[in-house]
């Protein structure tokens, strides 16, 4: 049986070619017919079974010599020449292979794994990272995780946005976790920073599309293809932020859709601090990045059965913003 992850598709890329590091030069020698055709053209010619992209990337980095010189592409051949090609491996093969790197493990035993994931790290690979994520870590620290789909990974947080993640360290517990997404059992309290002065609570039941011009964002949606999201919030405190009012609010996940509490926040009025996606640029150089930070996780655990929770406390940057806005040190409960 095959279960589906409770967020949107992630891109895995779409360019698998033949190639792989480590593989021997290819050696063509040029026939008449190729006299006047250019470097890049025949190539894409004679090696149809990569991209017209890829080979150009490889002209431009060296990897290419035309009668043992570099060449470039728009280069005219006069059709006698010997080409030699040093197949290089395409970012994306990179995506799912170990890389050593600190994790901040907060549980680990045989069945899960709980993170708390420092901002600035992405969590699995995609176009632009296909190295250096949380997805190539997890490899690295536990290689049976490449026995498990997206080496256990069932729910994501934004790049920029810091606190706790689980992992399914085997295909049962995944399993397991990706229901109690779906049925909305697993706890999630994030904490985050707004412009604006909220109510003291509210909930947000709005769903979430991609965004109907800009396809990088998420947007509240009445189209067919928008997912039900439901957002709760609580303010703990009001502050001031550059001579700007702000909430510190917690917010209480029911789903777990992409930028939700993002989008959500910014369709009532009140966008996060330092968020330039979904924020007033020019107030977003308050913070370099969104004030949000995922600080509670609860779950059943998947194989003792047991109701677990876990914190995590502020980031030194978080926590350094809370004070300037004069919020820092307010009871979180």
């Amino acid at each position: 049986m095959t279960t589906s992850l409770p967020e949107t598709d992630i891109d895995d890329g779409d360019e698998y070619e033949a190639a792989s590091a480590g593989s021997s030069p290819l050696t063509l020698k040029l026939t008449p017919e190729f006299c006047g055709v250019r470097l890049d053209k025949a190539l894409s010619q004679l090696l149809p079974e990569f991209s017209r992209s890829r080979l150009q990337q490889w002209i431009d980095s060296g990897h290419v010599t035309v009668d043992g010189q570099p060449a470039r592409g728009k280069n005219t051949m006069l059709g006698d020449e010997t080409i030699v090609v040093e197949l290089q491996e395409a970012p994306e093969e990179q995506a799912f292979k170990p890389e050593a790197m600190p994790l901040a493990i907060v549980h680990e035993d045989k069945a899960i794994l709980v993170i708390d994931k420092p901002a600035g790290l992405v969590v699995h690979p995609a176009a632009g990272n296909w190295t250096g994520t949380l997805l190539n870590g997890l490899l690295h620290h536990a290689p049976a995780l490449a026995g498990v789909p997206r080496a256990g990974i069932v729910h994501r947080l934004d790049k920029e946005t810091s606190g706790l993640m689980v992992v399914a360290k085997t295909l049962q517990a995944q399993t397991d976790l990706v229901r109690q997404l779906q049925a909305r059992t697993v706890k999630r309290e994030y904490l985050a920073l707004v412009l604006g002065q909220t109510q003291v609570s509210g909930r947000i039941e709005a769903a979430i599309g991609r965004h109907p011009r800009d396809r990088i964002k998420m947007a509240v949606s009445q189209h067919d293809s928008a997912k039900p999201a439901v957002t709760h919030y609580n303010r703990l405190a009001m502050g001031t932020l550059d001579g700007r009012p702000v909430s510190l609010i917690k917010c209480r996940l029911e789903t777990g859709r992409t930028h939700q509490i993002r989008v959500h926040m910014q369709s009532i009025g009140f966008s996060l601090v330092g968020d330039p996606l979904y924020g007033k640029p020019h107030l977003a150089s308050a913070f370099p990045r969104q004030a949000l930070h995922a600080f509670r996780l609860g779950l059943t655990h998947p194989a003792s059965g047991k109701d677990l929770e876990w914190t995590a406390g502020l980031p030194a940057d978080f926590a350094g913003l809370l004070d300037r806005a004069g919020v820092g040190g307010v009871n979180l409960e």
